[in-house]
């Protein structure tokens, strides 16, 4: 459990909560914000957790020090820009986010609450960080996903690309290196970061720990990872590496690569190939009931309860659809969501599906979008390798966009905010 809660906690930055047994003081300004010592402190000890449990190499306390502290300032400058335009998360949000963590874990809430506090984890602590988590979640939807745009002849000619490239199911497994520059940089900038990522480059192709550089140097969002950006289809390759990386060998490092972000440096650490996939859709239909000021959701339950009876005693799903269904579009048509592919509904909804067996109806559950009941009417193996391809590949290309799009983005924010370290942070 421990180890899986490790996992957990390192995703949404979770700390614990460590006594300070001296006063706390200012490490950093971030606008109208501060980031106290204790906050660094314990964000460390999380950090460090996370890499002991990858088997991650640690860097020097201070490169680790300040790779922590930029991510708190970063997030910081998120979570003041989401609370100057209104973005806010309500407590059912909040609890539901809750809830789902537990039941990934088999926990029930009130079980997750006692294993946190067991193993030193303030319970409180951890409400707090999801809300951040979901706020600048719905800060980066706000400000980057909302406004990427894909066309039919982009999607024409990344699969053209692909069918010249040779197979589109090959993946490589990468790491990558950036080494920043700011947005208005002078030439002098520039040469400094040349001249730090090109020392950076040689000492790669000399000692080759690309971890251990990636998360002493790296100004990436995934510096604190190695790194590490995972498995990539071609058309997951951000633009600059698409011409670099298939030309790697297994373990080859690039040259450095020119952006306005900076310089880059790219690892292939492994390659490998995909089998044709055929698609297992599922026919289902389903109640949908919203809470709101009258009806809570206990009420909710109880009602969803009712209806999942009735159908089972032998009662149309269709026709209770029709009556009680909240979800309008589907309601007209008995609550039928037609053949679903995977990855077509919010994961947890599809988790229960897929747990159904022709025939079956749910036990009431609940999603971001209020109480279902789910009813799996047939499943099938389908062909549609077409569609799947064009899927894959919008989906591919907008992924593309957001990283790029917000790497750009983050990197504006920095350079727009006023920043001072209290800390003393070493040169380099």
């Amino acid at each position: 459990m421990q180890k899986l809660l490790i996992g957990i906690f390192t995703l949404f930055g979770f700390t614990h909560s460590f006594a300070t047994p001296h006063l706390d003081r200012i490490v950093a300004v971030a606008n109208d914000e501060i980031v106290l010592e204790s906050e660094l402190d314990q964000m460390i000890r999380t950090v460090e957790a996370q890499l002991e449990s990858r088997g991650a190499p640690l860097p020097p306390s201070h490169v680790l020090e300040k790779q922590v502290l930029d991510r708190l300032i970063i997030q910081s400058l998120q979570l003041q820009l989401a609370d100057r335009i209104g973005i806010r998360v309500g407590d059912d949000t909040l609890n539901q986010a809750l809830q789902s963590i537990a039941e990934k874990n088999k926990l029930t809430l009130s079980q997750f609450r006692d294993v946190l506090e067991k193993d030193g984890f303030s319970y409180a602590d951890v409400r707090e960080n999801i809300r951040k988590e979901i706020v600048i979640s719905q800060l980066h939807k706000r400000e980057i996903d909302d406004h990427i745009t894909i066309s039919e002849a982009e999607i024409d000619n990344f699969l053209a690309t692909q069918k010249k490239q040779g197979n589109p199911d090959v993946e490589y497994y990468l790491a990558h290196i950036l080494i920043a520059v700011p947005e208005a940089a002078s030439s002098e900038d520039i040469q400094a970061a040349k001249v730090k990522a090109e020392k950076i480059l040689r000492q790669l192709q000399q000692e080759g720990d690309f971890q251990r550089a990636a998360i002493a140097y790296s100004d990436g969002q995934q510096a604190l990872e190695g790194g590490d950006l995972g498995w990539r289809k071609m058309g997951q390759i951000p633009t600059l590496f698409v011409n670099v990386v298939p030309d790697l060998q297994i373990g080859g490092i690039s040259s450095l690569i020119r952006s306005p972000s900076g310089f880059h440096i790219v690892k292939l650490i492994d390659r490998r190939g995909e089998e044709e996939q055929i698609i297992t859709q599922t026919h289902a239909r389903h109640i949908l009931i919203r809470a709101d000021e009258l009806t809570g959701d206990e009420d909710i339950q109880i009602r969803l309860n009712q209806l999942r009876q009735r159908a089972l005693q032998g009662e149309s799903f269709e026709k209770l659809a029709k009556a009680h269904s909240d979800d309008k579009a589907s309601a007209i048509k008995g609550g039928d969501l037609g053949w679903v592919s995977p990855g077509q509904m919010v994961p947890f909804f599809e988790e229960v599906m897929l747990s159904l067996n022709p025939g079956e109806i749910s036990k009431p559950f609940r999603t971001q979008f209020g109480w279902h009941i789910v009813q799996v009417v047939d499943r099938r193996k389908q062909n549609m390798t077409e569609e799947y391809n064009r899927s894959k590949a919008q989906m591919a290309i907008r992924q593309r966009k957001i990283e790029e799009d917000l790497e750009n983005w983050l990197r504006q924010l920095r350079d727009e905010a006023y920043v001072e370290y209290r800390l003393e942070m070493p040169e380099g």
